[in-house]
This record gives structure tokens, C-alpha cells and sequence, in this order.
């Protein structure tokens, strides 16, 4: 794929991403479907058939399945596109906020936008105390900017244009609709492996409980099922590779993307100093509890800790603003900077 060298060609290397990811969604759930085919038809095994046998008779059903995988699969991704916004508020309590509530707001965000062109997006609050921020919407009448009250309240109007500008750049660059296929993907993927998994789990005990009432303990009941087995752990194994395979390109999507929206924000503001003190403030303070996690990945900052830090889809708080103060020549507030050269020892009280 081509390299990403600036904000341009960012954008569109993301609309090349988004054409892969369409693609890879079909192949991951044409695939999963095979796997789902496989379990099934060898769930329903009675006669001990071999593995090849299942195979055979699991493709048999997949052909017949197929055309309405690839309708559901495009109904599940229209549903995603037309209702992404409605869907998102409505987890978040988020509400809009016209000119006359906040007019402050509402004029900042509309200049940053006629700077560059753009058609003002909704303006969207969520009432709670944490400081985050996130863009939301696949089309320009969907669009929309959303802040929490603490991030209004506690934001300057500098740094508060900043984050603005950070989401309106994730709106430019075409990352919203790039991240809402990315969950789709691993929606689709795990929403069918759970469904297996819980039919699989309840269908064998079903049928164990069923031949072990009807063998009555002779060790009776036909065919040892050895190929059921290894058909079922084979399609196991496939749809946990699909699932882990859409994680992997739903995390492997979002690091790159705040580098470039923290980047386009300074583009936007001219003014990096501002970013970096509004990313200073945010950190620590940016969980939304009514969140879930496909939402947090839109987000200004998506604190991870421990364990889970490993699938962190955002970049550290210090290393976004270290490459502000490296790539975009900007400076540490007075209060946060590190002190230069080394630290005096501290004087004994005695």
C-alpha cells in the first residue's frame, strides 16, 4: 500500500483501507459461514459418518446459504450506516445543542469549519464530568461533534477549539467511517461465533443427555461420532482465527489515525500548544461510563489500563504529545514541563 507522508494521502489511503475492509468483511464472513455449516452438519451427526463426509455434506448447505449470508451481511451494515448516530447517542445520553443554547460553542466550531470548507456538523453534548470528546456519523447530514460537559467546563477556549478540531479532521480524513466497519467487522464475526458457541454447547448436551437415557449404559448408540468431532473442532478453530483476525484490524486501524487527527488539529488551529495542554488535562479523566468500547475507540482518549493496555487502540497520552512537540514545534505548559538538567537532591530538614 502506498505510505501515508501527509494529511492528504492519508485520507486517501483510508478510503483504500475502507474498499479492503469492506472486502475483508465478506471473506471473514463467508468464511465463518463454512465454519457455522461445518458445526452444524456435524452436530446433527447420528451415523459416525468420517470427516470428509461432514465436509462434503457442509458445503452442500453453505452453497444454499450463501446468498442469504451476503443479504443479511449487507443488512446488518446498511442497519450499521443509516442508524450509527441515532445508535451511538442513544448509548452516551448524548443531545444536540443548538446555536442558542451555547452560541460560544456553536461559533467556534462553525469557524474552524468555514476555514477549511467543510458544512458545520451537529453539535452534540454529553452531561457527564468526564473529559472526552468524539466525532460521530458516515455521511455529512449524519455528522456530528460530540463533547462532554466536563471537557466544556474545564477547557479553555483555545485548547476546547483544539479537540474541536482534532474530531473535525477524524470527520476529513474519513476515519469515522473507517472505524464504524472496523466494528462491524468484529461485530458480525462476534456475534456469530457466540451464537455457535452457546448452540453448540446447549445441542451436545441435549444429545449427550439423550444417548445416555437411550443407551441405558451399553455403550450403545451408533457410530462413536470421531469425525463430528474433529469437524466441529476444526470449525471452532476457524471462527476464533476470523474473530481475532477482525480484532486485529479494528486495533491495528486506530493508532495511526490520532497521530494524524492531533496533527490536523494544529493544521486547523495553528496553534499545537493548545492541543498538548488540552490532551494534559483530558488524561486521567476521559472514561465515559455509559460508553461501551466501540464508541471509546472514537474518542479523543481511550485509557487502558493493565492487562488490557496491550489492546490499547490509542497511543499514550505522553507519546501523542511528544510527537506535538517534536513534529509540530510545540512546548510543554510551565506547570507540566520537565525541569532541565539534573534534579537537586533535597535538603535534609536537619
Amino acid at each position: 500500500m502506498t505510505p501515508v507522508f501527509g494529511l492528504y494521502t492519508h485520507i486517501r489511503a483510508n478510503r483504500i483501507r475502507s474498499v479492503l475492509l469492506v472486502a475483508g468483511l465478506f471473506a471473514l464472513v463467508l468464511l465463518v459461514g463454512w465454519a457455522v455449516a461445518l458445526a452444524l452438519v456435524a452436530a446433527g451427526d447420528a451415523s459416525g459418518a468420517p470427516p470428509e463426509a461432514i465436509a462434503a455434506g457442509a458445503f452442500d448447505t453453505y452453497v444454499l446459504w450463501t446468498p442469504w449470508l451476503v443479504l443479511g451481511t449487507l443488512a446488518w451494515v446498511g442497519i450499521s450506516v443509516a442508524l450509527n448516530t441515532r445508535i451511538v447517542a442513544a448509548t452516551t445520553g448524548a443531545r444536540t445543542l443548538a446555536r442558542e443554547d451555547d452560541p460560544r460553542l456553536y461559533g467556534m466550531l462553525e469557524t474552524l469549519c468555514i476555514s477549511r470548507g467543510m458544512t458545520t456538523p451537529r453539535l452534540e453534548i454529553v452531561e457527564s464530568d468526564a473529559l472526552n470528546a468524539y466525532a460521530s456519523g458516515l455521511t455529512e447530514k449524519q455528522y456530528a461533534v460530540t463533547l462532554t460537559r466536563g471537557l466544556v467546563e474545564r477547557l479553555d477556549d483555545a485548547e476546547l477549539e483544539a479537540v474541536m478540531a482534532h474530531e473535525l479532521t477524524h470527520i476529513r480524513n474519513e476515519d469515522v467511517r473507517l472505524m464504524v466497519v472496523a466494528v462491524v467487522i468484529a461485530g458480525v464475526i462476534g456475534l456469530v461465533g457466540e451464537i455457535v458457541f452457546r448452540s453448540l454447547r446447549f445441542g451436545m448436551w441435549r444429545r449427550g443427555s439423550s444417548r445416555s437415557r437411550g443407551s441405558g449404559g451399553s455403550g450403545g448408540g451408533g457410530g462413536g461420532g470421531r469425525g463430528a468431532v474433529i469437524a466441529i473442532a476444526i470449525a471452532v478453530v476457524i471462527i476464533l482465527v476470523a474473530w481475532v483476525a477482525s480484532l486485529a484490524i479494528r486495533f491495528a486501524l486506530s493508532r495511526a489515525r490520532e497521530y494524524m487527527a492531533d496533527a490536523g488539529a494544529v493544521e486547523l488551529t495553528k496553534n499545537p500548544d493548545a492541543m498538548i495542554s488540552a490532551l494534559l488535562k483530558i488524561k486521567g479523566n476521559a472514561d465515559l461510563a455509559r460508553a461501551p468500547a466501540s464508541v471509546m475507540e472514537m474518542c479523543v482518549e481511550n485509557p487502558r489500563r493493565g492487562f488490557t493496555a496491550l489492546l490499547s487502540t490509542h497511543p499514550s497520552i505522553e507519546d501523542r504529545v511528544a510527537a506535538l512537540v517534536r513534529n509540530a514545534g510545540g512546548r510543554m505548559p510551565p506547570e507540566a514541563a520537565e525541569p532541565e538538567g539534573p534534579v537537586p537532591a533535597p535538603r535534609s530538614p536537619w
